[in-house]
């Protein structure tokens, strides 16, 4: 009887331990969310981007073209995209025809010819209202696969 009532506690005091660390580590993990989530404001418009760079990874041959970069104005004052550019005719963006309003997202849509075989690494350059940024270079990269080569059947001898 000893034993067991010793067996319990035991078990007991390391089940509560064990809950209070796991506690611990939810209140960690949602602190450093939050502070993920916040962007520095700037004075004017801003431009913040979620990532800089779109990996098309490898990809097949006339695979779906199309990808979005993300971002969002964190300044106090209107974000008004004036042009994008791509690197080269096979890299088409296109450009949000409306002010980007202070905490709002945009959206700048990208194509790139995939029906071109090959490793490739291309840029899109947006103009812009940004303060200190007028001007952005983005990323796109990957690699197209040629078609599969056909087997020719086999002959009979």
């Amino acid at each position: 009887m000893k034993k067991i009532v010793t067996l319990s506690i035991a078990l007991l005091a390391f089940a509560f331990s064990n809950a209070q660390e796991t506690a611990k580590i939810t209140k960690s993990t949602k602190k450093a969310t939050s502070k993920v989530a916040a962007l520095p404001k700037v004075e004017g418009a801003g431009m913040v981007f979620d990532s800089e760079t779109i990996d098309y990874g490898t990809i097949a041959h006339n695979a779906e073209p199309n990808r979005k970069f993300e971002f969002t104005n964190n300044g106090n004052k209107a974000l008004i995209i004036t042009n994008t550019q791509g690197s080269c005719g096979c890299t088409v963006p296109t450009t949000p025809k409306e002010p980007i309003a202070p905490g709002a997202r945009g959206v700048i849509g990208v194509r790139y010819a995939t029906d071109r075989v090959g490793p490739f690494t291309k840029t899109v350059t947006v103009s812009s209202n940004a303060e200190g940024m007028p001007s952005k270079v983005l990323t796109i990269k990957g690699t197209v696969l040629p078609d599969a080569t056909p087997v020719a059947p086999a002959t009979k001898i």
